[in-house]
């Protein structure tokens, strides 16, 4: 066989393994009889007892539509990128029909060892007093004040978003950073200890 010939094949070959590789998906989420949804130019809605959540389609290939009490996600000739947007979609959507229903719960804890701290909320911010000895208060602010509980030395949010549940946690454990002191010193904090429900392992 000739040079150019089996070039011309591996071209032939590697066109077809490639056009194989698309293919078109559809991927099909439950909606539970609680749980109101509804699709508005591919924005779609879910409505249970703990709140209501949104979320816009911005993969204009990528489609969702409603029907019988079920969302339907679908691509044609879906890319790689595609296929693994459709199901972090799809992930998304089954993540805000569970939070309407029974919301995401993240718990901290307060530790004090040197100074003696002092933690509120007061509508929409989060108030960190004397956080080792410090004279000015941290803050942090709260998009939703009604999501954080304190009691005691625990801390608990709660939010239907599993999304901004955790970022809530995760801006409250960040408020104690203690820069470029040593840790295994200065262990005072607020340390996140169950994440959606799961504890955190000790590091």
């Amino acid at each position: 066989m000739m040079l150019h010939e089996k070039k011309d094949l591996e071209a032939d070959y590697s066109h077809i393994v490639t056009k194989k590789m698309k293919e078109d998906i559809t991927e099909i989420i439950q909606v539970p009889s609680e749980v109101t949804a509804t699709i508005t130019n591919q924005e779609v809605n879910v409505k249970g007892k703990e709140g209501e959540l949104s979320y816009m389609l911005n993969t204009p290939k990528i489609k969702a539509a409603l029907a019988n009490g079920t969302i339907t996600l679908s691509v044609k000739q879906a890319t790689k990128r595609e296929k693994r947007t459709i199901n972090a979609i799809r992930a998304h959507i089954r993540n805000m029909i569970n939070g309407v229903q029974k919301p995401y719960t993240y718990k901290l804890k307060i530790c004090s060892g040197h100074f003696p701290m002092n933690v509120s909320i007061n509508e929409n911010t989060l108030f960190i007093k004397n956080f080792l000895g410090e004279k000015s208060p941290r803050t942090t602010t709260i998009h939703d004040g009604k999501s954080v509980k304190i009691e005691g030395d625990q801390i608990t949010v709660q939010n239907p978003s599993k999304e901004l549940a955790g970022k809530i946690a995760s801006n409250i454990e960040l408020l104690t950073n203690k820069g470029k002191r040593d840790t295994r010193t200065f262990q005072d904090g607020i340390y996140i200890t169950e994440k959606a429900g799961k504890p955190v392992r000790k590091k």
